[in-house]
């Protein structure tokens, strides 16, 4: 199979779908591989890296678009890159069509095989292919806070650790999953005063175990919801229904209570954000701020650090890649269940449930799709 990456043009995206290594285990396993000139340059990866590993550059997207039965990225594609988008090709991306009903339109013109990082399953309901991202991003949601915390961007000026003599700041995390569980390391870490909040009584439990008496969980109910929102600094919205819209767990009345200056920092704005007042922004432009609180809602948060992030996506992106190009996406979803929860559209048809029924569309099973 001739299996292409291009250079990500979102807004400060720096990552990239295939690192040199993994083009390599491509070429290795007889397949062809293209690569858009300069598309790993924002993880330090050179055109002659990727040329050492066995595959080709070309000029451009069109050409890679155009010509390779597999495209391979890491963010949905924009609309220039929709356009080049046809039926027959398969598209191995990160998606999130629930909360964007023009890319889902553009996806089912095209026809395209797309499949979603974000929905392909492992055992136990895990999503394997989002971990590493969600754990890079409930990370950098804390020193994103941080920043977005002192007085020179807009927030209260708080040190989140505080310093002896003087009360450190409270962080509230809501959701319990890989983003909040990693956000709330960061947040132990620097000494702040940490709340976790979710809806399941053993998340809360392995948390606790966890933490101990480093942090502090609660329950999420709307009441417990509105009084942390009250005593926060900062707020990490961690939630996740897997291909879904987010529910919006904190509407705009309830800010009326938060402290002038406090941050919320949305890591849910992939899927429409868990807050109601929040807006997806970039790394040019990440915060703004609605009735004295600072939103940061950067939408391709793990792009900051696109070296790690790569490397992180890649180990688990990888594996099904080559099932792909190895035994063509119809055969290698029927053969892994897993990797078929992962397609979202084909051939003009909405196959992911969550995805049809947030934006109004027939449904067809994977299963159908199969045959």
């Amino acid at each position: 199979m001739r299996v292409g990456t291009v250079k990500e043009i979102k807004n400060h995206e720096y990552r990239v779908g295939l690192t040199p290594e993994s083009a390599k285990e491509l070429v290795v396993h007889g397949h062809e591989v293209w690569v858009e000139t300069g598309a790993g340059s924002g993880i330090g990866a050179s055109d002659r890296d990727y040329e050492a590993a066995g595959a080709a550059i070309k000029p451009d997207a069109a050409t890679i678009f155009a010509e390779c039965e597999m495209v391979v990225k890491v963010k949905e594609p924009q609309p220039a890159e929709r356009a080049m988008l046809r039926q027959g090709q398969v598209l191995y991306t990160y998606l999130h069509l629930a909360p964007d009903p023009e890319q889902t339109a553009d996806l089912i013109k095209s026809g395209v095989t797309a499949i979603a990082y974000e929905t392909v399953t492992g055992p136990g309901n895990s999503l394997p292919l989002l971990k590493p991202m969600s754990q890079v991003a409930g990370r950098m949601s804390i020193q994103a806070g941080a920043t977005a915390l002192e007085k020179a961007h807009g927030g209260r000026g708080v040190l989140l650790g505080g310093v002896p003599g003087v009360m450190p700041g409270r962080v509230m995390v809501i959701g319990g999953g890989v983003v909040g569980f990693n956000a709330a390391q960061m947040a132990v870490g620097l000494g702040a005063d940490t709340t976790i909040l979710d809806r399941d009584p053993e998340v809360l439990e392995k948390l606790g175990i966890h933490f101990e008496s480093r942090a502090k969980t609660l329950f999420s109910s709307r009441a417990n919801i509105q009084q942390m929102l009250c005593e926060a600094d900062l707020v990490i919205g961690a939630v996740l229904v897997p291909g879904a819209a987010a529910p919006k767990l904190v509407t705009r009345e309830m800010l009326g209570c938060m402290k002038p200056g406090a941050v919320l920092v949305d890591v849910a704005i992939d899927q429409g954000g868990c807050f109601e007042t929040s807006h997806a922004t970039t790394h040019a432009d990440p915060t703004y701020v609605v009735d004295g609180v600072v939103h940061y809602c950067v939408a391709n948060m793990p792009g900051a650090v696109a070296r790690t992030s790569t490397y992180a996506l890649n180990n688990v992106t990888l594996p099904h890649a080559l099932r792909i190009a190895d035994l063509g996406w119809q055969a290698a979803l029927a053969a892994n269940p897993h990797l078929a929860a992962g397609l979202n559209v084909h051939a003009g048809k909405i196959t992911y449930e969550a995805v049809a029924r947030d934006l109004g569309y027939d449904y067809t099973p994977v299963a159908e799709v199969l045959g």
